[in-house]
């Protein structure tokens, strides 16, 4: 499953972003190797040269009893990568005992962060879930089809009062297609952003018209430097949702790019 994509040069592991003068890092979310098994998605990380990711169900399933969670969590962090956190993770069964088992699980998982879908109905279970572990929570807004989050600011309205903890994830891809203002986004999110998903899109309004980054017309560059700016010390995390049966080649691209725009603006 997904050999194809294995077929790319090897590369060895590169620096990362943070080492390079920037606040924040490169990473992967593995959604983007949903086709992977966990052994194939661990070496094309190695491909792409990140040691940095946000862990996908398909790759550490909830269902694991704890000592399988332990030895999935183990093959992540021998192969050198550093577990940024997980998800998206669905958090809207208005349950406090579901809601714990996710944050158990993520703790099991070596997750510091969930990148997370709650509800505005369980938005009190899941700040009380992330005090008691000590995890942010990330709430992802998906764009226009998502009746919860579909912007930036319908995170920010309900999080502003909350615990530290309590942020949001901007996928720049979801907040284009809203028709808000990305850049605006980031900085209204200011310490409240915890997390990013990043992507491209040759049409900002149409989410099937994703390309590799750099080739598309959503404002990397000035992205990253409004990040640069509000010193975000979290993740870049891209989100390669095109290609699923080969993704590496693409997402090793969208990386040449990006370390492109940042070798670009310490130049």
């Amino acid at each position: 499953m997904g050999g194809a994509a294995l077929a790319a040069p090897s590369m060895s592991m590169a620096a990362p972003a943070g080492d390079n003068g920037f606040p924040f890092v490169l990473g992967v979310a593995s959604y983007s190797l949903r086709e992977f098994s966990r052994s194939l998605a661990i070496k094309a990380m190695k491909q792409i040269g990140t040691p940095y990711i946000n862990i996908k169900e398909f790759h550490l399933p909830y269902i694991l009893p704890p000592e399988d969670l332990a030895r999935g969590r183990a093959q992540f962090e021998k192969a050198g990568l550093k577990i940024l956190g997980g998800g998206t993770i669905t958090l809207q069964k208005n349950n406090a005992a579901d809601v714990e088992t996710m944050f158990k699980y993520a703790k099991g998982a070596g997750m510091p962060l969930i990148v997370a879908a709650p509800s505005a109905q369980t938005l009190a279970l899941v700040e009380k879930a992330a005090i008691k572990y000590d995890i942010k929570v990330a709430i992802h807004n998906h764009g226009p089809e998502d009746k919860h989050f579909p912007t930036p600011q319908s995170v920010l309205k309900l999080v502003k009062n909350m615990d530290p903890r309590m942020g949001l994830c901007i996928d720049i891809g979801h907040t284009s297609r809203t028709g808000v203002d990305i850049l605006e986004s980031i900085v209204e999110a200011g310490p409240r952003l915890l997390d990013m998903h990043v992507k491209d899109l040759k049409d900002p309004m149409n989410k099937d018209s994703q390309v590799i980054v750099g080739q598309g017309k959503l404002p990397i560059v000035a992205i990253f430097k409004q990040l640069t700016k509000m010193n975000y010390s979290g993740g870049v995390m891209l989100e390669y949702e095109i290609d699923a049966d080969n993704p590496v080649p693409g997402m090793m691209q969208s990386f040449a790019y990006m370390r492109g725009v940042l070798a670009g603006l310490k130049g």
